[in-house]
Order: structure tokens, then sequence, then C-alpha cells
């Protein structure tokens, strides 16, 4: 008898995807979220959060190169990283891969996410979770920065679920405060903001909120097919407006001295530069300059 198990992601009401399931993982219930992790006939695997695809094995990297390579790269002399959220691993991966990095601060919430991404998902990581550069924390990030030092980080990578439910405290005006005291002087900050076509609120509200701690405001994108809906913008805020405007060449020779350069599947320096250049649907939807 053929086996013919589908599971429906719910991020939307009335718009989604499914996924046909070879077999099921695991089903957690932890204290935060519903954590799912199934084989998929097409994707390989995939984890969801309280039924939201948050990845897959067949295109993480096109989001995960994104959004750790073009912040360091940008800021181009990040020693001291933050990560909040990103509990498969797979961002605390791609910024240990700079070689520049001294220190990958890693603050994940959910203990059970890290815990099954090790047990199902271990090629999302690979060696990260060893790197004696990290130090992986289960704790709220939002504590996290409340209490961090002054100019104690260069960059920071928010890789969240969407604003609610859990998510929603890694959006407020107090965070991102927060986050620009922490920073070094020319610090900056990216965050996932949605896919503008399904969820232009989102871009237009953190972008404002954003926008009083930070002097420079913008976005980027990536496209990412699981993520459906077309382009995925990633936010951006920065205290120097020059780190958005590096040119190709620069970006370049930061890349081949980070040892990134023609190790990626999304990222090139072209796409650097050019993911910044939006579309006017998307652009619409940020603060006027």
């Amino acid at each position: 008898m053929a086996y013919d198990l589908w599971v429906n992601e719910t991020l939307y009401d009335a718009w989604g995807q499914r996924f046909r399931v070879k077999r099921e993982l695991a089903r957690v219930q932890s204290d935060f979220q519903d954590i799912m992790i199934f084989e998929s006939e097409t994707h390989g695997r995939v984890m969801m959060l309280d039924g939201v695809v948050q990845i897959t094995e067949a295109d993480e990297f096109s989001y995960q190169e994104m959004i750790a390579h073009v912040p360091l790269l940008a800021h181009g002399a990040a020693k001291n990283v933050l990560i909040i959220g990103a509990g498969d691993g797979g961002v605390l991966r791609r910024v240990l891969q700079h070689k520049g990095v001294e220190r990958a601060v890693m603050v994940e919430i959910d203990g059970e996410v890290i815990r099954l991404a090790k047990e199902f998902l271990p090629g999302i990581a690979g060696d990260a979770w060893n790197d004696p550069r990290a130090q992986v924390l289960v704790a709220d990030g939002i504590d996290y920065v409340r209490k961090a030092p002054d100019a104690s980080f260069d960059v920071v990578i928010v890789d969240s679920t969407d604003p609610i439910g859990v998510g929603e405290v890694l959006f407020t005006d107090e965070f991102y405060a927060n986050c620009a005291r922490l920073l070094t002087s020319r610090g900056l900050v990216v965050n996932q903001c949605g896919v503008p076509q399904m969820q232009a609120d989102e871009l237009r509200e953190t972008s404002i909120r954003r926008g009083k701690a930070f002097a420079d405001i913008w976005a980027y994108v990536a496209a990412v097919p699981t993520y459906v809906g077309g382009f995925m913008t990633l936010g951006w805020a920065g205290k120097d407006a020059t780190c958005r405007a590096v040119p190709v060449a620069t970006i370049r020779k930061r890349a081949e001295a980070a040892g990134i350069l023609g190790t990626t599947r999304y990222w090139t320096p072209e796409i650097h530069v050019g993911a910044f250049h939006l579309p006017p649907y998307i652009a619409e939807h940020l603060p006027q300059t």
C-alpha cells in the first residue's frame, strides 16, 4: 500500500504549501512550541515549529549564507558576533567559517530545538557545536541583550521565528535599543523580516522600530524556495551607512581573506551587493529617506 501522509504548513490562513512525508523523525511539545522533524520526499529533512517550516536540508544554504555572510563581510572586521535564535546551528556554522571571528555567542531560548537538530539534522551545523570560539547558551535572548556589556559585539544576527508567539519579543523598541548599546561604533544588526508579498507589515513595522535606535535602516533579499511567497527580506540596521555600500571588489577581497570565497552555494560578492537593490514593491515598505 502506498504511504501517503502529507504535512500542511499553517503560516497563513488562506495559502500555503504541503510536503509528502517519507517518515516522521520527531514530534515534541517543548515549553515554548511544537517541534516536528520529518523526512520529506523532495527537500530532505525538514523542521517545523508550530506548523511553520523553519529549515529544510535542500535549501537551508540560501538563507543561512545570506543572513551570516552579508553582515560579516559588510562590516569587514567583525570579531565578536551575537546570534539570537538559530537553534539548528546553521548560522553559527556560517559565522565560524570566517577566520577573523574570535567569538560567536549563540542564545537560543528552546533547548529542545538544539537537541533535536543535533540528533536529526547534524549536517546543518556540522562541527560548529564543538568549535572553541562558540559559546552556545540556552537562555532568553531578550535578557541576554539587556545585560550584555556596552560595545561587546560587532554584529548581531537575529534568526527568529516571525513576530508571533515566542518570537514576538525580539521585535520591540527595547530590544533594538539594547542591540545598539551592545554594538561597537560600526556595529549592525540583521534580522529576518518575512516575505513582503505576504508579510509587508512585518518589514514596515520593524523598520520603524529599528530606526529609533540606528542611523541606517534598510533591507536586503534572499530567495529561499520553502519560505513561500517570493523574496524573503532580511532587515538591516547599522550605525555606519558605509557598511551597506561596499563595492564588489572589496567584498570579494574580504571574502577571500575570511576563507569563504568559493565555498558558498548562494552567496557571491555580486549577489551580496545586488541584494540591497530592492524591487519597488519591497522598498516602498521601508522608511523613505
